[in-house]
């Protein structure tokens, strides 16, 4: 038997199926930028918890903070109601006005409510706007559908079973009556290509940062806007790298060498041990925030 030759394409019909094949890529992409798109809206990102003049603070605790030298702060620090005193290891020196006081541990300035008037107004707000920011954050409804990652079957809700470390969570609101562990390896905040992207991490219980891990930020998500809300404690552990706004409830420690981009609200106490303490730069949300209270 002999075989029928085979059948050859003209160029014409051979451009045409090429185009056919380039059309329903087109359409593929069209297709998938689309359910993205429908993604994105249906988990929108969550309005910023304001701080007030909680705010004008890289570290504010309301029972003291205790510092170990052999780091560095950024930004201004302030106790209330507790009394100057509360505020150890820093050597500080009182400035002439005697509202403030400072020292070769941190680049800011140091205040607490039995300083010279108005200091300690200052401070009674401030300390109030940081309880009402834990409450708003705390809150806030959970993020509803799925949770748009490669764990199936997982939602914001007690994602991971609370442990975030290896995870890269997009903008939202996650929520957990577990503690909340970054133990395994990194974990990735991802601000979709947006700047004011904000993600608020809730807890009833603690917040455990294992030694030498890092929360890393990518895609425009910045730490000012990334809010964790703990009604227990916050440990960082040594040589941990921590981004973030912390409302805590309780205390907040920081072990040897780790260190931390953002802002520490603490209802209670807040240790430093040799730790690097930096203030967040504002993404443009939040300067239009600080301007309405300011």
């Amino acid at each position: 038997n002999k075989q029928k030759p085979q059948q050859q394409l003209l160029p014409s019909q051979s451009k045409s199926k090429s185009k056919s094949k380039m059309m329903n890529l087109n359409l593929f992409l069209i297709s998938a930028a689309a359910m993205v798109s429908v993604a994105s809206a249906n988990n929108p990102s969550p309005p910023a918890v304001d701080l007030g003049t909680a705010e004008d603070f890289v570290i504010l605790a309301k029972a003291g903070v205790t510092n170990v030298p052999g780091g560095y702060i950024t930004g201004d620090i302030g106790v209330s109601p507790i009394a100057a005193s509360a505020m150890t290891g820093f050597n500080l020196i009182m400035d002439s006005s005697n509202e403030f006081s400072t020292s070769t541990e941190a680049s800011g300035s140091f205040y607490a409510p039995d300083y010279m008037s108005p200091t300690g107004t200052k401070l009674t707000t401030a300390v109030s706007d940081m309880l009402t920011a834990y409450n708003d954050a705390a809150a806030r409804p959970v993020t509803g559908g799925p949770f748009d990652n490669s764990l199936s079957g997982e939602t914001y809700t007690n994602l991971g079973a609370g442990e975030i470390g290896g995870l890269t969570l997009t903008p939202g609101v996650y929520t957990y009556d577990i503690s909340v562990g970054i133990t395994g390896s990194d974990v990735t905040f991802d601000g979709d290509g947006n700047e004011d992207s904000v993600f608020i991490i809730k807890t009833s219980k603690s917040v455990l940062q294992a030694a030498g891990t890092e929360v890393i930020l990518q895609n425009g998500a910045k730490a000012e806007n990334i809010f964790w809300s703990v009604a227990q404690e916050v440990n960082v552990g040594a040589g941990a790298h921590m981004k973030g706004i912390l409302l805590v409830k309780t205390a907040v420690k920081f072990i040897t060498g780790s260190s931390f981009e953002g802002r520490v609200l603490s209802a209670t106490a807040v240790t430093l041990q040799e730790a690097t303490i930096k203030q967040p730069t504002a993404s443009s949300a939040r300067r239009g925030l600080r301007g309405q209270v300011a």
